[in-house]
């Protein structure tokens, strides 16, 4: 079963990996998922970046 679309302000890609286990079923017990560690290299283009901290 497919999870449920992501929320608002969320990535797509992030979402959908976290919570529907059928994408990493088909990989070996040691096996890294290829567009999770493309995304996690090449950031997430759907999180913006949060600006410094200027409190000083």
């Amino acid at each position: 079963m497919p999870a449920k679309p992501a929320p608002g302000g969320q990535c797509p890609q992030c979402w959908q990996h976290a919570y529907d286990k059928s994408i990493h079923r088909r990989l070996k017990p040691d096996q890294d998922c290829p567009q999770c560690v493309d995304h996690l290299h090449n950031g997430c283009p759907s999180l913006v970046p949060k600006k410094p901290s200027r409190w000083w």
